[in-house]
């Protein structure tokens, strides 16, 4: 357990079960009040997990929860996830935009009403959540908002197209917040993995979307580059796009522990990369 996050409040969107959950836990043993959202009230064998049971998880870490169900597709349900923090808790300190739509088709393939779907959970709920939270941040004079979201690139993504449309437009939102809200210490980034991560989004999809399982890193390594960020002060740390590895690369961590995060202990010989590798460039 640790202390870093002390006396802060997070609130992480899509966080009653994979990564969103795994972020949740990690902030709690950082110190942090934890409120988790999500649509998820009961659970099944092949989604388990439900925002109560993960508000129980941060509970037995010796920190407060509180469980908010939310429909990100809807403003007042945003709306009320922030009033209902500030209720609770006096003040909201961190946002992590992390719910998610996935649609990993050709643009023939990928139908009007997945568009629309994409648009409103990824790019307008990360909006929504944003722009209510803010006034909050402001008030309490520090703040980190991290979008689950891309490197702008123009290298091509076929089978992609309009799914990293919503997703890159999440990251242009943070440009755009850290370089309004800098002199208010309040940070915005996007961090994104270089490699699939181990959750049930990986495990439900077919392999040639989402690879093998010793292709794929441990949640730990998110939330390990996730700490890197808010660990820091938000004026010193803003504006950037981040991957996971790159930026742990940078803080100094070797390459040893990185490889460590692999499922399997060690590196695949053929990892797949589901940025294209071309964010590897930047």
């Amino acid at each position: 357990m640790s202390n870093t996050l002390e006396g802060r409040v997070a609130v992480i969107t899509g966080s009653s079960r994979g990564l969103g959950r795994e972020f949740a836990l990690r902030l709690a043993r950082e110190g942090a009040d934890i409120v988790i959202t999500g649509k998820s009230e009961s659970d099944s064998d092949q989604l388990p997990g439900t925002i109560y049971s993960v508000a129980e998880e941060v509970r037995r870490l010796g920190r407060r929860a509180l469980p908010v169900k939310v429909n990100v597709r809807e403003e007042a349900d945003v709306k009320n996830m922030v009033d209902r923090t500030v209720e609770e808790f006096g003040r909201l300190d961190i946002l992590i935009n992390n719910a998610g739509a996935l649609w990993w088709e050709r643009v023939l393939d990928t139908p009007p009403k997945r568009v629309a779907l994409m648009y409103e959970v990824n790019l307008r709920a990360s909006y929504y959540a944003t722009y209510h939270a803010l006034p909050h941040m402001i008030a309490g004079g520090w703040g980190h908002i991290i979008m689950n979201s891309p490197p702008i690139t123009v290298e091509a993504t076929p089978g992609y197209a309009m799914y990293y449309c919503s997703k890159m437009g999440m990251t242009r939102l943070a440009i755009g917040v850290a370089a309004e809200h800098h002199d208010d210490n309040i940070a915005a980034n996007s961090l994104w993995p270089a490699t699939p991560i181990e959750s049930y989004a990986t495990k439900n999809w077919s392999e040639d979307k989402m690879g093998r399982p010793d292709q794929w890193r441990t949640p730990e390594i998110m939330c390990d580059a996730l700490m890197e960020i808010l660990s820091s002060e938000p004026k010193s740390c803003t504006g950037r796009q981040f991957i996971d590895e790159q930026l742990l690369r940078e803080r100094g961590w070797s390459e040893e522990r990185i490889d460590a995060y692999w499922t399997t202990g060690t590196p695949p010989r053929d990892p797949m990369w589901i940025d294209q590798r071309a964010y590897q460039k930047q």
